[in-house]
């Protein structure tokens, strides 16, 4: 299978990547295309747009997660419909510590012979523009830059830039994109704000896709797209099959405002390995789902709905009391800060919250232990994941430890319980798949129990 497939990239952050993704996904659709989309790196929220307000498949790709040829079978995996775009991240050779072609957008685009598409932010500059393509041109060792889009330009100037790059440098100027201020996705201290938060979110991606319609050479970018190179030479199975379970192993994901930060990847892990997933929100229901064996309370915002978790005292019981008897349980960044005792708002107001492990999350100000790491358990298990998070804890365990990718930084953090794992680190399931595995065992030994079904 050819699996058409572009990726849109940037010199640095906020030149336009995320906006040009959308409005180009959304002009796909109005031509009656079938595209789906991938976000390279551990960023949640560009695929929840995706999903949610253009309504296509959207999941994760990142080489310091996973290695070349599973990352390759996890978009053989994921394909689906005419043609797939890949949202870049950061600069395009940005890798990990910010210094490595490891983890960067070219890294992917590499293990993925994916063409690229480089949006260069044109505003207050001129004939530079061409002296910034050419530079990444030059440091494109593979040839992989097949297109520049050009962002925040007038279209009359953007006449007069265009053939001047054709010309010069060799290479298509696919289209140019002028300023829409009030159509740029706005941001907070974990990144964009949630789809259900903007509003008349829906109409104004809708007019996005009007303007790349008119602005972009959209035949253009699927001519390039189907040129990529051919995949499946290397065939890799990217889970293991594991026996199957006698009775369904129903896992209970918190899904609401609060807690929304979920790879489609690692619940799709879950699945193939036998597990039923039954959302429920503790914003707004006072019980857990029936007969579960096991609990996954994602990241997220919780310090935006502290009031309204804080009271849902019903629902917190029923949690707290789930643990202490045994229910296996993840629970990651704002997921395991809600299960300690109380949490503070910016303002240094304390909440109660769940109880099940001792201490209290506290805002800092500033990212804590940011980036990408490698946590090693007791018995040398290792799983990748990262961290981002303003908030800290006095109690962030001491059941792993977590290491840098680059220099020799390291701490201790989770809080491992039987088959439970509960700290700040966002885990990649796909990373290391025996560590799914290991947590269907125990939701397994859990089930066997049937006192705890009542």
């Amino acid at each position: 299978m050819n699996y058409p497939r572009i990726m849109i990239a940037a010199p640095k952050s906020g030149a336009g990547k995320t906006t040009i993704v959308c409005g180009l996904l959304q002009a796909l659709k109005n031509k009656g295309i079938a595209p789906c989309s991938f976000k390279c790196g551990p960023d949640y929220i560009d695929p929840l747009y995706h999903r949610k307000v253009i309504g296509i498949p959207a999941g994760n790709l990142d080489t310091f997660f996973t290695a070349p040829d599973s990352t390759v079978a996890l978009f053989e995996e994921e394909y689906t419909g005419d043609v797939a775009v890949i949202e870049g991240v950061m600069g395009l050779y940005d890798g990990v510590g910010g210094v490595e072609e490891a983890g960067s957008c070219y890294d992917l685009a590499h293990v993925l012979e994916c063409p690229i598409l480089l949006v260069v932010d044109a505003k207050g500059a001129g004939r530079s523009v061409l002296a910034q393509i050419k530079g990444f041109l030059d440091y494109d060792a593979y040839g992989l830059i097949r297109g520049v889009i050009l962002n925040r330009i007038s279209p009359s100037f953007a006449e007069v830039l265009a053939p001047l790059i054709e010309e010069e440098l060799g290479i298509k100027c696919v289209g140019a994109m002028p300023e829409e201020k009030e159509l740029i996705l706005k941001s907070r201290h974990l990144g964009l704000v949630l789809p259900e938060e903007v509003k008349d979110l829906k109409s104004s991606q809708e007019k996005l896709g009007d303007i790349l319609t008119a602005r972009v050479l959209t035949d253009d970018i699927l001519k390039i797209a189907d040129e990529a190179g051919e995949l499946g030479k290397r065939k890799v199975q990217w889970f293991p099959e594991v026996p199957k379970y006698e009775k369904p192993l129903r896992l209970a994901v918190a899904r609401d405002e609060a807690f929304c930060f979920y790879y489609r990847e690692n619940l799709t892990l879950l699945e193939k390995a036998g597990v039923e997933i039954l959302e429920f929100s503790p914003l707004r229901e006072q019980a857990l789902p029936p007969n579960i064996c096991g609990l996954l309370l994602g990241g997220g915002y919780p310090e935006n709905h502290l009031k309204a978790l804080s009271e849902n005292e019903k629902m917190k019981a029923a949690i707290r009391e789930a643990i202490e008897g045994g229910l296996p349980t993840l629970a990651e960044c704002g997921g395991f800060m809600y299960l300690l005792e109380e949490m503070e708002d910016a303002d240094q107001n304390a909440f109660p919250m769940v109880g099940a492990l001792q201490g209290r999350a506290f805002w800092t100000g500033r990212l804590n232990r940011f980036g990408y790491i490698t946590l090693t358990d007791r018995t040398g298990m290792q799983i990748k994941a990262h961290e981002f998070h303003y908030y800290d804890t006095d109690s962030n365990g001491e059941d792993c430890i977590a290491e840098k990718p680059i220099g020799n930084t390291s701490w201790p953090c989770i809080h491992k319980r039987g088959g439970s794992f509960m700290g700040f680190p966002h885990l990649y399931y796909p990373s290391n798949t025996k560590f799914v595995t290991d947590f269907t065992e125990a939701m397994k030994a859990y089930g066997r129990d049937e006192s705890h079904f009542g």
